[in-house]
């Protein structure tokens, strides 16, 4: 039996930059759960278990379009330094959590300090990476299996 769109499937990954870095993993872990093709995770991580049979592993390169998409530089907010706790110590690379006008909340990070501001980035932190994942198939769920009779 083959993974195929609408199966509940149960994956090990291990998630890596083209650097070599690791971003995520699954190791120590349950394996991650979720519906083929129902938009639970990325595109091309659908696509990549897309066809995979139980006990399989392989490695999927996926592109920036399959991902988390281009940075998108609309999500950089240029905030002023007085609006931020005078005690609170920024640094680059810190993250913090933000409310947009209707409650939502997102996180962002600090990426450069100015005199008088602060850039925030409020992209998905893997946007504009290409992306590779191990994966191994542990379980598929659903699907009618094929019944042949005389």
């Amino acid at each position: 039996m083959q993974v195929k769109k609408g199966d509940k499937v149960k994956v090990h990954y291990h998630g890596k930059l083209t650097t070599g870095e690791t971003f995520d993993s699954s190791e120590g872990r349950d394996p991650l759960e979720f519906e083929v093709g129902s938009g639970m995770v990325i595109k091309g991580f659908d696509d990549g278990v897309t066809g995979m049979a139980v006990g399989e592993k392989k490695t999927v390169n996926i592109p920036v379009e399959e991902a988390y998409g281009p940075q998108n530089p609309e999500m950089l907010i240029d905030m002023p330094k007085d609006r931020f706790p005078e005690d609170m110590q920024l640094e680059v690379g810190m993250p913090l959590v933000m409310s947009d006008p209707s409650g939502q909340q997102f996180q962002v990070v600090v990426v450069e300090i100015k005199e008088d501001s602060v850039t925030l980035d409020g992209n998905h932190p893997l946007a504009g990476k290409d992306l590779i994942f191990d994966l191994e198939l542990v379980s598929i769920e659903g699907g009618s299996p094929l019944i042949i009779t005389p």
